[in-house]
């Protein structure tokens, strides 16, 4: 690109749990200039809390909004056939009148696998699946006879209707953080949603070496030299903490407390790509530098924050 790329800002709407609130949430992003409204894709309480479902959330959305793109962070490829999905993301997409930002995930927890009777595979195996699931996504979306044969799926000229209204497709949200992942994304994502916890485990952990300078910029070389060519053509995403203090060192100490970070300084988090703290004009001054040094400029924040960001959001907004 000859430039940075303008800054888009989406929600996290993770804490909506009625109509009444989902309906607010959505319109007070729209009017604050929120570039997208987003939502997890899980069937148990832990470790997010319980989610609406994420297709009827989204189209709901939709039918009250009028600029806000819709978006998932991401689908978990293993819960649905990618046939059922590009019926419905299409279908979502042509109803939203081109809003969707379809993100995709291979799954992460082992519990929620557990309690719904899914089979945990290796994320080489889940990685592997999903990179299969893209190709038939992009294939159906085009609404067009389409053939594939791969280790896990097959399909036998189907015309999946209707086609996308994006074309060739909506944009690929692809999240991840081990190179498994970052491969699949560097191939096939238009965004890259780069995860800063920790889900080897089969759980998401608050880990803040994933978190810190370091760890961020070596995932990004990695995405870099995968990528190749297309790498200038990849927005690169970020859910980020967005903290509003007079004093600075004093809320990065309580950052710490509150996750339960011993041995993590004040100055560590404070560095740390995914963490803004500070007035307004600092905030708007560091993800200036940030995507100057880093890349970024998709930032997401949880719908707990949007009355903290908006000020930020009207500053940096589309520049």
């Amino acid at each position: 690109m000859a430039g940075p790329r303008p800054f888009r800002f989406g929600v996290f709407a993770e804490g909506v749990l009625t109509r009444d609130s989902l309906l607010d949430t959505a319109r007070r992003a729209e009017d604050d200039g929120f570039a997208t409204l987003l939502i997890r894709d899980h069937f148990i309480a832990e470790p997010f809390g319980h989610q609406l479902a994420p297709l009827a959330t989204l189209a709901t959305v939709a039918s009250v909004t009028k600029r806000l793109r819709i978006g998932s962070l991401v689908f978990s490829n293993d819960y649905r056939h990618p046939v059922i999905l590009a019926k419905e993301a299409a279908t979502l997409d042509v109803l939203s009148e081109g809003r969707l930002e379809l993100g995709l995930g291979a799954g992460f927890s082992r519990s929620e696998y557990a309690q719904s009777g899914l089979a945990f595979d290796p994320i080489s195996v889940r990685a592997e699946r999903l990179a299969e699931s893209l190709q038939i996504l992009k294939g159906l979306f085009k609404g067009e006879p389409f053939t594939f044969r791969g280790r896990h799926y097959e399909i036998a000229n189907l015309q999946s209707f209707p086609a996308s209204l994006q074309r060739p497709h909506p944009p690929l949200l692809i999240g991840g953080s081990g190179p498994r992942m970052l491969a699949v994304a560097a191939k096939e994502a238009g965004i890259v949603g780069l995860q800063t916890v920790s889900t080897s485990t089969g759980t998401a952990v608050q880990d803040p070496t994933l978190q810190s300078a370091e760890t961020v910029r070596r995932k990004l070389d990695l995405l870099k030299r995968l990528a190749g060519a297309r790498f200038d053509d990849i927005e690169l995403s970020m859910v980020v903490s967005v903290i509003l203090a007079e004093d600075r060192q004093r809320a990065a100490e309580r950052v710490a407390r509150d996750r339960g970070w011993d041995g993590i300084s004040a100055d560590e988090i404070l560095a740390m790509p995914s963490v803004f703290i500070g007035s307004v004009d600092t905030i708007v001054a560091e993800m200036q530098a940030r995507r100057q040094s880093f890349g970024f400029s998709y930032y997401v924040v949880h719908d707990r924050a949007m009355r903290d960001v908006a000020p930020v959001v009207a500053r940096l907004a589309g520049r």
